[in-house]
């Protein structure tokens, strides 16, 4: 008999039975049998801030900290295939996702059970076209955390249910559903997107120059007949490119602490200079 699958719905929002919430279990209908659906609400989750430690590259790769940032890995790791929705908050996805994102360095110690697992996401605003950086965050976090990114949509909502009122949630629902399950390990490239990593979102810098928001990569951009084609080359330092190109990534920052070993009393010359500089404001939890 085969093993039923997991699809992981990872909800962005703190409101229960909100649009992030009813649209992910939308997209599982269009599942097929012998698919379960488990569902984790980030705000709901104790992840706390990174320390910088770099304690979770070396040895067992495991943060120090006690908190539910393992819960999270071990559900990614797990599953086959996962959808990331979250609403906008002030033109940005809410920052449960940046949340997480700083303490990627824990990724590295699944990397392998992670890589290319399908994904796909949501981004849910009040106001069409008030979005903002939603969809970067989303496609962002996707990448970051090794998914093969199959699509991200953009939905227009405010009130809980609202998003099912126009028949355009569940067409978006049904696609990303496809989008997830098909064959293809990637999406079909097309005009205006980035040719090494497919996203939409760039920089525009002087001299014609272009940079992808979502790879970081630079090139130029052309437009003729009503078309903008992106001539985005590949740079030195690749964080996703491939699943090489992430494991000489994590090498690179396991370097760091040598790096500061070899440097640290030309370094402690420099930050000794700035030690009474200002006056600190102290949290609450400090002054008692």
């Amino acid at each position: 008999m085969d093993t039923e699958k997991t699809l992981l719905g990872l909800i962005a929002s703190p409101r229960k039975f909100g649009n992030s919430e009813l649209f992910v279990k939308e997209v599982y209908r269009g599942f097929p049998k012998g698919w379960q659906l488990r569902l984790i609400r980030l705000p709901e989750l104790d992840v706390r801030p990174c320390r910088a430690c770099y304690q979770c590259l070396f040895g067992e790769m495991k943060c120090p900290q006690d908190d539910d940032m393992e819960i999270l890995l071990g559900e990614l790791a797990n599953c086959d295939a996962y959808l990331v929705a979250a609403p906008t908050y002030f033109l940005g996805a809410n920052s449960t996702l940046k949340r997480v994102l700083d303490r990627g360095l824990s990724f590295y110690a699944v990397m392998e059970r992670l890589w290319g697992k399908p994904a796909a996401g949501v981004g849910i605003a009040g106001i069409e076209g008030l979005e903002g950086q939603t969809k970067l965050d989303i496609d962002r976090f996707i990448k970051l955390t090794f998914g093969d990114l199959r699509e991200t949509a953009i939905l227009y909502a405010a009130l809980p249910g609202e998003i099912f009122l126009a028949e355009g949630g569940r067409v978006a629902a049904a696609r990303l559903a496809e989008a997830i399950l098909r064959d293809a390990t990637n999406a079909p490239w097309r005009d205006g997107l980035c040719p090494i990593c497919g996203g939409d979102t760039f920089r525009f810098l002087p001299d014609d120059r272009v940079r992808c928001m979502l790879c970081s990569n630079t090139g130029t951009f052309s437009c003729s007949d009503g078309t903008v084609r992106m001539d985005i080359r590949e740079g030195g330092h690749p964080l996703f490119r491939d699943l090489e190109s992430a494991r000489r990534h994590l090498e690179w920052l396991r370097s760091m602490k040598d790096r500061f070993i070899q440097s640290r009393k030309e370094l402690k010359k420099v930050t000794v200079q700035y030690t009474r500089t200002g006056t600190w404001v102290r949290s609450k939890k400090e002054l008692d």
